[in-house]
């Protein structure tokens, strides 16, 4: 590979909207061709097909958790192997950003660039990397092949998102605030009565860990995440001591869950109580593959996935991903 290094930038993402002038001008003069600002999934594809061509040792992606996901599947589905693919710098940019929080770069804008310049001179370039093994969410019929990601989930999970992305909170809040206005709702509506029932009964699914066919129930809440490291302390899984990590991290809630709140309290300390460990509502461990047979869509970093053709959808841990830090 050639000490060079390419720029995805997304000027759609949040904190792109008001464009830095310099450093767009920093990036133009220092990389020529190889800064792309594509505006569309397509033109993305295209020119990460492009760049591979090039030969570059690092690839720089300006954007949040999805600009992340998309980049990383054009390179899935290039021709490229993964064990060939460059390294991922990650300068985070948009509405959602827990992918920096594990295996961002650290710093943003030119002084990131001069960084990353003075690195592959002195061919330090990877002299700090944190490698992981992003999700892969396949589904029978999809025509745009495997998508990829680090954070997804399902039941209480999908009809947060789908609050966090009403309009109206959209419109009138900022990132930070709509985030509180959405833990708001959530958790007025998980009180009233008129709600609640809608919300503690899940939905059905049938989940496949491993091979091992799991009873079809119902669940409030299923998660799981490649990342080692989520904002704030927050980590709601955990892991028997004699079971090893096979790169994904999940949480299985039933439906009715006992507990809730102190639950919820627990978990989003980054606390797993021998009680909670010991309840059969709430499962959590580490799997290889996870295949889900489900009429609800599946949340991928905050990108909609709706089921295949068959009902269900394959998560695997993915190829080795090097992600460089500061």
């Amino acid at each position: 590979m050639s000490d060079r290094f390419a720029l995805i930038y997304n000027p759609r993402s949040r904190r792109n909207l008001k464009a830095d002038p310099k450093y767009l001008e920093v990036a133009g003069k220092m990389l020529g061709p190889l800064f792309c600002s594509p505006r569309t999934h397509a033109a993305l594809r295209q020119q990460v097909y492009a760049l591979l061509q090039q030969k570059i040792s690092c690839l720089v992606v300006d954007g949040g958790d999805g600009t992340v996901g998309n980049v990383l599947s054009a390179l899935y589905t290039s021709s490229c192997p993964p064990e060939q693919w460059p390294s991922i710098v990650v300068l985070p940019s948009g509405n959602t950003n827990l992918i920096a929080t594990d295996v961002g770069f650290g710093k943003r804008g030119v002084e990131a660039l001069q960084i990353l310049q003075a690195r592959l001179a002195s061919g330090r370039l990877l002299s700090d990397v944190r490698r992981r093994q992003p999700l892969v969410v396949t589904r029978d019929g999809q025509k745009n092949g495997a998508s990829l990601g680090f954070f997804g989930g399902l039941g209480a999970f999908g009809r947060g998102i789908e609050i966090a992305h009403d309009p109206k909170i959209l419109k009138n809040y900022s990132h930070d605030a709509a985030v509180m206005a959405t833990l708001f709702v959530t958790a007025w509506q998980l009180l009233s009565p008129k709600h609640r029932r809608g919300w503690l009964e899940g939905t059905k699914v049938t989940v496949e860990r491993d091979g091992e066919v799991l009873p079809e129930q119902n669940h409030f809440l299923f998660l799981c995440t490649a990342l080692h490291r989520l904002p704030h302390g927050i980590w709601p899984f955990w892991q028997n001591l004699t079971e090893t990590d096979r790169g994904i991290s999940y949480l299985d809630v039933a439906a009715f869950p006992p507990h809730l709140g102190r639950a919820v309290w627990n978990l989003l300390r980054g606390k797993a109580p021998q009680w909670l460990r010991q309840d059969a509502a709430y499962k959590s461990g580490s799997a290889t593959e996870l295949v889900l047979r489900t009429g609800q869509s599946f949340i991928l970093d905050g990108e909609v996935l709706p089921p295949g053709q068959d009902g269900s959808l394959t998560i695997s841990a993915g190829p080795v991903v090097s992600f460089v830090h500061v």
